[in-house]
């Protein structure tokens, strides 16, 4: 069985998750994704810790996200995941070394999109109030279809990549990146737009 966390539970944090709500640290919710993320940590020992053929590969993602990935998903390991179940891939993807999916918030892949190493995709923010720090807000990230993200580029929550979007090594982004468009820096800037 995929899910050692209480089925419901797990669905009510994701409806949660899903709409924004802010998740208060010590609530039950909260617990729920601590549990949730302990579980894809054991999982992910699974696919880091030895070799694994791809077949083997997309069966253990399966495993941590709780659904069937697509049979063309290509993921050089290791990949990191502190939640697991909110990941969403489409065809003919490819992750190179080391990605890191905060996914609380939501990870969502387009087909053929195509992620350098180390690429950070993140969707939780923390409560700016020093008082509350440790409640979160999150939101989802999307990614068009045949983006190329390069090696060590970090997404912030909320932000939508578009189709056949490019974004440089290293940049961070923080707002949404148009479709054909390419962008790099830190905060990333557009540099061109092209139709391909």
């Amino acid at each position: 069985m995929w899910l050692k966390v209480n089925i419901s539970l797990l669905q009510e944090l994701l409806d949660s998750l899903n709409s924004g709500e802010q998740i208060e640290a010590g609530s039950k919710k909260h617990k729920t994704m601590l549990k949730t993320s302990q579980d894809a940590l054991k999982i992910l020992d699974k696919l880091n810790n030895s070799y694994h053929e791809q077949n083997e590969i997309r069966e253990i993602m399966s495993e941590l996200t709780g659904k069937r990935v697509p049979e063309d998903i290509t993921i050089f390991t290791p990949f990191y995941s502190e939640f697991g179940k909110n990941i969403t891939f489409g065809n003919n993807v490819f992750l190179n070394f080391g990605c890191h999916f905060q996914d609380q918030g939501g990870v969502y892949i387009g087909d053929g999109a195509l992620l350098g190493s180390n690429v950070v995709l993140a969707t939780i923010n923390h409560n700016m109030d020093p008082n509350k720090r440790a409640d979160m807000t999150q939101l989802p990230i999307h990614i068009g279809k045949n983006v190329w993200i390069g090696a060590n580029a970090t997404i912030l929550p909320g932000v939508t990549v578009g189709d056949g979007a490019v974004v440089a090594a290293g940049a961070v982004v923080i707002k949404d990146v148009a479709n054909n468009t390419v962008v790099g820096g830190v905060p990333a800037k557009v540099i061109r737009k092209r139709q391909w």
